[in-house]
């Protein structure tokens, strides 16, 4: 519990209607979109960086831990106070500072919701094509701290690819600028992309400079049907080496097939593998001819069927059965965990066809989809939280998939992060010396461990 003299000096400094110590205040600032739990033992809602610097001092003098928070759409546990202290909430920092086309970047604060700067943009004629699967309400500031993805990876990346630049507030309270508003820079070392995917644990940025594109003028979008994942897989492969490059390939599995059409009244064919494809260009002539190429292969690699989108209701159609995967997901027992590995594409198919047999093991039921552009492999395993037994399978499920994925070249994450759900396993993936490095760089900016501890597994 923290003092008295403590709260009232956080008063002072963000206002009493900006610091809470309620219960159902900290019952909601106890888990992220996956459950983690841990609660804080008062939350501040933060408003300028001068405000963070000066929480950071008081928190570096008693030895407080802090936590910074967005949205809480983080499904890792990264968000999640596990240590108590503060839950520093940064969503009142949501303003969009500047738009500028003409230098290609735009600068915001860290609460800034992802759909709301595309709606800014949009205007323009310009966007941040990152589209993380939560993008109507993540926030900016955690897909940075994330290195957050989502399903345009393939053509686009991911955040980092977007980050020229930096306001953050280190764990002492000082505040320093790292990168550049220009679209290259060789000076020093890269501070910038230190932050990027830190997930709060070296420091809390408060302001960034980002990249943006001009916005397609044209797509064409397209669903193929496959009897064989290892068919699908091949067309993936071929589709990525062929000189087109997919804004959009989203492969989804026999089961989430069956749970779309279970949930929804979009009766997708019951096939054993879907691809959705888009393309992009500046004229739809250039859109439909990568598009005639991409089917091309599709029906060349054993697609049974490829449905192409005539009308913008029927792209909608097509989008609505990727984006149902979730919620009709969700629907089929009381609990599901989202997973993220990422495996050389070529490898995605052999993955699939692995952890079908995994699944068969532990008797779960799977709903598979990913990022094929990507590699970026997502099952979702729904099942009985009440049920130990059922909860040590799905555990056993789980440790089998990391590892098959980093024994493929992979990784235990592709976009979603590591936070709690996942640092038991960073040994696995990193060898000691650069755990070592990661841990020195995390002793060095923050030697009290007040900086989100219990990530990562930084602590050594």
């Amino acid at each position: 519990m923290l003092e008295e003299r403590i709260k009232q000096e956080l008063k002072d400094i963000v206002g009493p209607e900006n610091f809470t110590e309620a219960r159902i205040d900290m019952v909601s600032y106890a888990y992220d979109a996956m459950g983690a739990k841990g609660r804080p033992d008062c939350a501040v809602w933060v408003t300028s960086t001068d405000q963070v610097s000066a929480i950071m001092q008081l928190a570096t003098r008693e030895k407080i831990p802090v936590t910074p928070r967005a949205a809480g759409t983080g499904i890792a546990g990264m968000a999640v106070p596990t240590h108590g202290g503060i839950v520093m909430d940064v969503m009142r920092m949501n303003r969009i500072l500047e738009i500028n086309v003409e230098d290609r970047v735009c600068v915001v604060e860290p609460g800034v919701v992802y759909v709301d700067l595309q709606k800014a943009l949009a205007p323009h004629g310009f966007t941040l094509p990152t589209e993380p699967g939560s993008s109507v309400a993540s926030a900016i500031g955690g897909n940075v701290a994330t290195n957050a993805g989502g399903l345009k990876g393939a053509k686009y990346g991911t955040t980092k690819d977007y980050v020229l630049g930096l306001v953050v507030v280190l764990p002492d309270g000082r505040v320093m600028k790292t990168g550049t508003r220009t679209m290259k820079t060789s000076s020093g070392y890269n501070l910038t992309q230190l932050f990027v995917g830190s997930e709060g644990t070296l420091g809390i940025i408060t302001e960034i400079t980002l990249k943006v594109v001009p916005l397609a003028r044209r797509t064409a979008t397209a669903l193929g049907l496959f009897d064989s994942l290892e068919d699908a897989g091949r067309a993936v492969t071929r589709t990525m080496s062929s000189g087109v490059v997919p804004s959009v390939m989203e492969v989804m599995g026999r089961y989430l097939i069956q749970a779309i059409n279970e949930g929804t009244d979009l009766q997708l064919p019951e096939v054993n593998t879907m691809l959705l494809v888009e393309t992009e260009g500046y004229t739809r002539a250039e859109a439909d001819a990568q598009m005639e190429r991409v089917v091309e292969i599709f029906k060349d690699n054993g697609a049974s069927d490829v449905k192409r989108a005539e009308t913008e209701a029927e792209r909608a159609d097509l989008w609505a059965a990727r984006k149902s995967t979730y919620p009709v997901t969700a629907r089929l027992n009381n609990s599901i965990l989202v997973e993220d590995v990422t495996v050389p594409m070529s490898k995605l198919a052999e993955l699939f066809r692995e952890f079908e047999k995994v699944v068969a093991q532990y008797d779960l039921k799977v709903a598979m989809c990913a990022h094929a552009g990507d590699g970026n492999f997502h099952p979702l395993i729904t099942f009985d939280s009440r049920d130990p037994e059922m909860v040590e399978r799905v555990e056993k499920a789980n440790d089998a998939l990391f590892r098959m994925a980093i024994a493929m070249g992979g990784t235990i994450t592709g976009e979603h992060g590591i936070g709690t759900m996942k640092a038991k396993y960073m040994t696995m993936e990193h060898g000691e010396i650069a755990m070592d490095v990661m841990r020195t760089i995390k002793r060095a900016l923050d030697p009290h461990n007040i900086m989100n501890p219990g990530k990562m597994d930084l602590n050594g």
